[in-house]
C-alpha cells in the first residue's frame, strides 16, 4: 500500500491524514460488524441479559403440536385442543400458548410479495382466525418458523432472508410466541441467524415470545439471553426412558445462564406419548419442574387418561416450576451409577430436592444430605412430599433419606422451621 498511498498523496501530511481516514473507516466498519453480531459473553458467572420483552419471567407452560402430530396438523386440531385445554383445566393450571409447529404454511411464499401464508387445505380461515379463536379462550398461539430457506420438514419456506416481513406478518395475525428452528442453513452463524429474527421481533410491534430451536450448537445457553426468552440445549426428544435423561444431563451443563426472562430448553414433554411408564413420566415432569424447563405439553390432550392429566396438573409440582426467584436446579450428587440428588432454591428460603432412582432393577435409599443441596448445618426443616401432598411427620436435621424403586423420584419442597 505504500507506494499507492505515496502517488495519491505527496506531501507527508496529506499521507498522514489519508491513513487516518482510514483507520476511521476500518473502527467504523468493526462497530458495524459488532452490532450486526453481538460478541459471546466472557465465560464464567450467569448469561448477560440483553434481551427483554417483559415475556417468560418463569419458564413457559402451554401445548406444541409436533410430539403427537407432526405434520398431521389442521386448524380443527388446533381448536380442539383450545378447547380441550380449558375443558380439563390445564388452562388454569398454567399452559397457556397453544403451538403450532412445521407444516402449517403453504410449501412456497407468494410470488407477488414474498409472503408466508396458511396451508389453504389445512388451515382454510388462516392464522388470523385461528388466533383470534385461541385468544376468545384465553389463551395464546404459537407459530412455527426457521433460521433457514426450508423448515426441517422441508415442506414450508424458512424465514432466512425475510425475517423483518415475516415478523411483521406474525404480529399482524396476532401470534404470541415464536419457536424458530436450525435447518436449511446457509453457512452464517447461528449467533447471526438468529440474532436477525430477535431484532424483527422487537421491531414487529408485538411482544412474541422468542424460543430458539438452536440444538445446543455452538453452546446457545451463553449467548441466547442477548436474542430470545428460551433456547433449546439439546437435539430432538424422543420418547424413552434413556432418551429423556439424555436431554436433562445435557441440559443440566447450563443452569447457571437460566434466569427469569431466559430459560434453558431440554425440548417438550413427552408425557402422555406412551413411550415411558407412569412412575417414569412422573419422573420426567419433576427433572423439567426443578430445572426451570420449559413446561410444554406434547400429547394429545382431547383424548388424554387421568393418569396424565394427574401428572401434567399437579399444582405443588408445577409451582416449582414457576417459583418466581428462577433459579434452575442441578444435579448436586450421585451416588454409584444410578442414584441421584438434584436440588434447587425456591423463594422464601426453601428448597426443591429430587431424589432419583435411574436404576431398572431394585428400589434403594437416597440421601440428601444439607451441605449438598445448600442448607446449613443445624437447620430445622418440614418436608412437603409434592406426589403424595402430604407433609411428613417430624422434622429433619441434616439430611432427608426416601426409599426410592426403579425408574422412580421421590420430590419434596423443604421449608425452614422457625428456631
Amino acid at each position: 500500500m505504500a507506494p499507492e498511498i505515496q502517488s495519491l498523496c505527496p506531501s507527508t501530511t496529506a499521507a498522514l491524514l489519508l491513513l487516518a481516514a482510514c483507520l476511521a473507516a476500518a473502527v467504523a466498519a468493526l462497530d458495524a460488524a459488532d452490532y450486526a453480531r453481538p460478541p459471546l459473553p466472557a465465560g464464567g458467572g450467569g448469561r448477560r441479559v440483553l434481551f427483554a420483552n417483559g415475556l417468560g419471567l418463569t419458564p413457559q407452560m402451554g401445548w406444541n403440536s409436533w410430539n403427537h402430530f407432526q405434520c398431521d396438523i389442521n386448524e380443527a386440531v388446533v381448536r380442539s385442543t383450545a378447547d380441550a385445554l380449558v375443558a380439563i383445566g390445564l388452562a388454569k393450571a398454567g399452559y397457556t400458548y397453544v403451538n403450532l409447529d412445521d407444516c402449517w404454511a403453504d410449501s412456497e411464499r407468494t410470488k407477488e410479495v414474498g409472503y408466508m401464508v396458511a396451508n389453504p387445505k389445512t388451515f382454510p380461515s388462516g392464522i388470523k382466525a385461528l388466533a383470534d379463536y385461541v385468544h376468545s379462550k384465553g389463551l395464546k398461539l404459537g407459530i412455527y418458523s426457521s433460521a433457514g430457506t426450508r423448515t426441517c420438514s422441508n415442506r414450508m419456506p424458512g424465514s432466512l432472508g425475510y425475517e423483518e416481513r415475516d415478523a411483521k406478518m406474525f404480529a399482524s395475525w396476532g401470534v404470541d410466541y415464536l419457536k424458530y428452528d436450525n435447518c436449511y442453513r446457509d453457512g452464517t452463524p447461528e449467533t447471526v441467524r438468529f440474532g436477525r429474527m430477535s431484532r424483527a421481533l422487537v421491531n414487529s410491534g408485538r411482544p412474541i415470545f422468542y424460543s430458539l430451536c438452536e440444538w445446543g450448537f455452538m453452546e446457545v445457553p451463553k449467548w441466547g439471553g442477548m436474542y430470545g426468552n428460551s433456547w433449546r440445549t439439546t437435539g430432538d426428544i424422543n420418547d424413552t426412558w434413556s432418551g429423556m435423561l439424555d436431554n436433562i444431563d445435557l441440559n443440566d451443563a447450563y443452569a447457571r445462564y437460566a434466569k427469569p426472562g431466559g430459560w434453558n430448553d431440554p425440548d417438550m414433554l413427552e408425557v402422555g406419548n406412551g413411550g415411558m411408564a407412569y412412575n417414569e413420566y412422573v419422573v420426567h415432569f419433576s427433572l423439567w419442574a426443578i430445572a426451570k424447563a420449559p413446561l410444554v405439553i406434547g400429547c394429545d390432550v382431547t383424548r388424554v387418561s387421568n393418569e396424565t392429566l394427574g401428572i401434567l396438573s399437579n399444582a405443588e409440582v408445577i409451582a416449582i416450576s414457576q417459583d418466581r426467584l428462577g433459579v434452575q436446579g442441578q444435579k448436586v450428587s450421585k451416588y454409584g451409577n444410578d442414584l441421584e440428588v438434584w436440588a434447587g432454591q425456591l423463594s422464601g428460603h426453601r428448597k426443591a430436592v429430587l431424589l432419583l432412582n435411574r436404576g431398572a432393577t431394585r428400589s434403594a435409599s437416597i440421601t440428601a444430605a444439607w451441605p449438598d443441596v445448600g442448607i446449613r448445618r443445624g437447620v430445622a426443616v418440614e418436608a412437603r412430599d409434592v406426589w403424595k401432598h402430604e407433609t411428613l411427620p417430624g422434622w429433619f436435621t441434616g439430611s432427608l433419606t426416601a426409599v426410592v424403586g426403579p425408574h422412580s423420584c421421590k420430590l419434596f419442597v423443604l421449608t425452614p422451621v422457625p428456631s
